[in-house]
């Protein structure tokens, strides 16, 4: 334990930036207040961090955090760890350890933290570096004080705050404060701070205090977008040396074209000419854009490469001719010039990508996105490339670009524009089977499966497994089947017309169960919802479906001769805000049953109050996707 002589200092500086009691201890897990350990793996005891403003091409981030951690589910928390290069100085890092007391058990300085490259796995080359704390404890609690000052030579990158930066986190005070010595202009967006205990004690000056952990919750939106952010940017920035105005999106687009994309588009005249053969007599520009999306993706592969201005400026189009690969960037400034040869106009486009559906945000022009796709202007239409793919169909942006707003760089200027969505009747699966029961309870069945939209992008790609890997696919898909046993696969990729067929023939020994001189069995064999969403006794946060779709199902089931119907259900109808869902079952000549389905889930945002009626939703789906027929002998 720390003796009360070497302790003053500490509380006294605690007493003065922090207003905390001279009772609190923020070094020892006996003083965390019990209330921010409820859905929590870690504490963020104190958190300072102080942006100064040295003029449009240099800022100052000094940070110290002090982060107690309950279990190994909280290390990441602690979050020791800085970015490095030749825009960005280390001027100052170290790091001390403290047990559960808050007794001082290591002091890790600057040369202590482990350096290494800040390359990701898909990465050909980065620039930059990375120092962390690699810190391994051998009891919990233990807590984390981390200290840093960064000199950043790019001010385009402007750090944000916000405080609550994950799930099961608590905050115990937090404080973000900008100092404008060079009298910079600034913008500012305040989100979400009506709702959490921030005090604003001055201009750019935030203090948080007492905040409880969120647990995560099912369907809930992205983090980023339901806790408090501060948002800031410079009106004039300066990128790697490369200086710009950002007044707006506009503005900011214009940026872009001038000093990132203009000079970076000439190919080789071999190339134009090839494009140009490939493009001969045809009229129509879609098609040509077709022929040479399709020539880009033969021609080259992606890999990552985070160079040039801050990582935002794409390689020369002639070193992605000759090399036959690049970054999203890279690719997408390729297509854009392979395009241009054949006279067909299109768009640098700034996206957030990933399954999960991020905006832009339109109202607050900063350095946003994370990849970079191609937009074909077409009348009224915006088509967009996903460039990175070598399968993708042309136009295809379901799963990765669908469904948000994203930054056009023009000549004139950036525009905001929405890519496409795909609703309920573009994101179809349709399932047809022709099934012959067995009067020991097994089948055998003619299964095909059409997908388009959304529900193609899951689909896609299998007809690229191995005979194994779809043999086990198939049987993961169709887990609810006893013994199933997988016979021919044949697998069609329309992708002209974006529809993916899947046709196969299935049987099992053991699929309807017997009891006396009955059979029993489930007629919705292919399509069956097993999962319920988790109940909450109070749930916290809003949530969110993120995108439409509509499954139609159509099961011819033969019945075995000697055997007729004894029980079953007629149907059934929902109708509910978040979807609809109907089952029918009847009788057709040939002693044949004719079951039917169709469930349609509706994109959207909800309050917290919707989630019990959406669970229940689920629930009956759930309930009579397993609904049963009883045959008997005659």
């Amino acid at each position: 334990m720390l003796s009360f002589k070497s302790k003053l200092p500490i509380f006294l500086f605690f007493i003065s930036l922090y207003s905390f009691s001279q009772t609190e201890d923020v070094y020892n897990s006996l003083f965390v207040p019990a209330d921010l350990k409820t859905k929590a793996n870690a504490v963020v005891r104190f958190e300072k961090k102080t942006v100064e403003i040295l003029g449009i091409d240099e800022i100052k981030v000094s940070t110290k955090r002090i982060t107690t951690v309950f279990n190994k589910y909280g290390n990441r928390h602690v979050n020791a760890v800085a970015f490095y290069d030749a825009n960005r100085e280390i001027e100052n890092m170290e790091a001390h350890i403290y047990d559960a007391t808050g007794e001082e058990i290591k002091r890790i300085k600057e040369r202590d933290f482990t350096d290494a490259s800040a390359v990701s796995e898909i990465s050909i080359y980065e620039d930059d570096r990375v120092k962390y704390l690699s810190y391994i404890p051998l009891k919990y609690p233990y807590t984390v004080e981390y200290d840093s000052e960064i000199i950043f030579k790019s001010t385009a990158f402007f750090p944000n705050w916000q405080p609550i930066d994950d799930y099961y986190v608590s905050v115990q005070h937090a404080e973000y404060k900008i100092i404008n010595t060079a009298g910079v202009d600034i913008k500012v967006k305040k989100e979400n701070f009506s709702n959490y205990n921030i005090k604003e004690t001055s201009e750019h000056h935030f203090i948080a205090d007492n905040i409880q952990g969120i647990k995560y919750e099912v369907y809930t939106p992205e983090l980023a977008s339901i806790v408090p952010r501060y948002k800031v940017a410079l009106k004039d920035f300066s990128m790697v040396g490369v200086k710009g105005v950002n007044n707006n999106w506009n503005d900011f687009g214009k940026w872009m074209y001038d000093k990132l994309l203009t000079g970076t588009d000439q190919i080789p005249q071999s190339t134009i000419d090839e494009v140009k053969a490939l493009t001969a007599g045809v009229d129509d520009k879609i098609e040509r854009a077709k022929l040479v999306y399709q020539y880009m993706q033969d021609k080259t592969r992606y890999i990552s490469i985070q160079v040039g201005i801050g990582g935002w400026k794409p390689m020369m189009a002639n070193d992605v001719d000759k090399l036959g690969y690049a970054d999203c960037k890279g690719l997408t400034n390729y297509t854009k010039a392979l395009l241009e040869a054949v006279e067909v106009p299109s768009y640098y486009t700034v996206v957030y990508g990933g399954n999960g559906i991020r905006s832009i945000d339109t109202e607050f022009s900063s350095i946003e996105g994370n990849h970079v796709i191609l937009c074909v202007p077409n009348n009224d239409e915006n088509i967009f490339l996903e460039c990175t793919s070598q399968t993708n169909p042309f136009g295809f942006t379901a799963g990765f670009t669908d469904d948000r707003d994203v930054l056009l760089v023009k000549p004139e200027g950036g525009e905001i524009v929405h890519t496409k969505v795909y609703n309920a009747d573009d994101s179809v699966q349709k399932t047809m089977a022709h099934i012959s029961l067995n009067d020991a309870g097994g089948f055998v069945a003619d299964v095909d499966i059409t997908t388009t939209g959304f529900q193609y992008n899951i689909h896609e790609g299998i007809e690229n497994k191995t005979e194994k890997d779809q043999q086990l696919h198939y049987k993961e898909y169709w887990d609810n089947i006893n013994a199933l046993t997988i016979g021919n696969i044949a697998i069609e990729n329309d992708k002209d017309n974006i529809v993916y067929k899947e046709t196969l023939k299935l049987s099992s020994e053991n699929y309807a169960s017997k009891s006396g001189n009955r059979l029993i069995f489930q007629p919705n064999m292919f399509n069956k919802v097993t999962n319920i969403p988790p109940r909450y006794s109070e749930r916290k946060l809003e949530f969110k479906i993120d995108r439409s779709f509509k499954d139609i199902d159509e099961f011819i089931i033969q019945i075995p001769e000697g055997l007729k119907v004894e029980a079953m259900a007629e149907g059934k109808d929902i109708d509910t805000k978040f979807g609809t869902y109907n089952f029918k079952i009847e009788a057709l000549e040939g002693n044949k049953l004719k079951y039917t389905r169709k469930y349609i889930l509706n994109k959207g945002n909800y309050e917290k109050e919707d989630y019990k009626a959406f669970r229940d939703f689920r629930k009956q789906i759930v309930k009579n996707d397993k609904t049963k027929v009883v045959l008997i002998r005659n």
